[in-house]
């Protein structure tokens, strides 16, 4: 069972998903500020934290670089939520140490989605038979098929890296978009399409099959 503490002012937030995180089975922890949720990360050492930019007297980027900076919590997986999009503010975040942003108003689905991704990339996934090796490396974005590491795009290798976690799963196409791109970008069925061709010349064509009128499966081979 993963534990997640969310640091945010708001209390609606905090319970509205530490209830929809409760029921997918997470511990749940909260903060209502920078210090309480540095203190709680430093004595729990929580899988992941959701962490809100915009807080007074010490703001999430203030909070993110301090965790980063003590051994206990320097490899904690954080994920920011704010309501600002600006470039410079996701920026700053991810140059703090986070490892992903989600954008308020939060789609309870939509974060739980991206939760399983992150957790899944704090993983090293490894496929292996007599004939055939591919490593995913989630910590370090990188492929590597039959002792040759081979290059991918964030999206492909986040595509892959979704189908590679359940292998023999169907994954819809509703699933793969939103999972992937997220909702709050548009992309269509044909974005899709091509990643899947790209992913199939770089690893083989017998590695991701079609399930027609459903979606797309990893299959070890």
């Amino acid at each position: 069972m993963k534990t997640i503490l969310i640091v945010d002012d708001e209390a609606d937030i905090r319970d509205i998903l530490s209830y929809n995180l409760r029921k997918e089975g997470f511990t749940v922890l909260t903060a209502e500020n920078g210090k309480e949720g540095i203190n709680i990360a430093e004595t729990i050492q929580p899988d992941l934290i959701l962490l809100d930019v915009m807080m007074p007297e010490m703001d999430g980027i203030e909070v993110c670089e301090i965790l980063k900076s003590k051994p206990k919590t320097q490899n904690t997986l954080i994920c920011f939520l704010t309501a600002r999009n600006e470039d410079y503010s996701q920026l700053a975040g991810f140059n703090a140490g986070g490892d992903d942003y989600v954008s308020k108003p939060i789609k309870p689905k939509l974060l739980i989605s991206r939760i399983h991704a992150i957790l899944r990339r704090s993983q090293p996934v490894k496929s292996e038979t007599q004939e055939n090796e591919l490593i995913i490396d989630r910590d370090k974005y990188i492929v590597i098929k039959n002792g040759k590491e081979i290059h991918f795009p964030r999206k492909e290798f986040e595509l892959l890296d979704l189908l590679a976690s359940k292998p023999d799963f169907v994954f819809s196409r509703e699933t793969i978009l939103e999972t992937v791109w997220g909702s709050e970008i548009v992309v269509g069925d044909r974005t899709i399409d091509v990643h899947i061709r790209k992913l199939r010349e770089k690893i083989g064509n017998d590695s991701i099959k079609t399930v027609k009128g459903v979606g797309y499966k990893f299959v070890e081979v």
